[in-house]
């Protein structure tokens, strides 16, 4: 069972990780967390955003819509690899997804098909949103594929988790294509590199 880290430390763990980062107006203090608890921490989930252009996907990040108030994630990872801080503390990313797969993640063995939503994800993922159309054809660059393993690294080590901690929004909640351009097993696998 993990405790949040505190959003100063999730600065410094991204940073220490190589990553450049931008703090995007009171993200510190910009969450849902009085929609629920936001903890026990889990995992790290990644998200492609179906839009494109650094400036509107961030702020669509921060924002959401009234349908899904923000922050939709805690970083925004954008095509050039800077993670751009939008949230931090519960925020409208993962839902509700799979009690197999959540219990999978905790015990750090292989995900099992993700059939239900049944489980608030909110409360036990960290989230990053890439800057990615989502239609199987926008490339996904060196520069952003890198910060990614590099974004979930930084929170596994912290955490002393493996990348097995790391999933996609795919594999978490039924219906879901995100992120759509790449492997999560090769996603982990880069996280695995990355934490040696």
């Amino acid at each position: 069972m993990a405790t949040p880290m505190s959003a100063g430390r999730f600065l410094r763990a991204l940073e220490d990780e190589g990553l450049r980062v931008v703090e995007v107006g009171d993200w510190r203090e910009h969450n849902r967390n009085h929609m629920g608890p936001w903890g026990p921490m889990h995992g790290v989930m990644i998200h492609h955003t179906v839009t494109s252009g650094t400036e509107r996907t961030v702020r669509i990040c921060y924002d959401g819509w009234p349908e899904l108030p923000g922050p939709l994630c805690h970083g925004v990872i954008a095509k050039d690899g800077t993670v751009h801080l939008v949230g931090y503390g519960r925020a409208n990313h993962a839902g509700r997804g799979d009690d197999d797969v959540l219990r999978a993640v905790i015990a750090e063995k292989a995900l099992p098909p993700d059939n239900e939503a049944n489980t608030d994800g909110n409360r036990h993922f960290y989230g990053f949103e890439c800057e990615n159309l989502g239609d199987g054809e926008d490339p996904w660059p060196e520069a952003q594929l890198a910060a990614i393993a590099k974004a979930a690294a930084a929170v596994c080590r912290f955490h002393k988790w493996t990348e097995r901690s790391v999933i996609g929004h795919l594999e978490w909640q039924p219906g879901k294509v995100d992120p759509r351009g790449f492997p999560m097993d090769e996603m982990r696998e880069r996280v695995r590199d990355q934490l040696k």
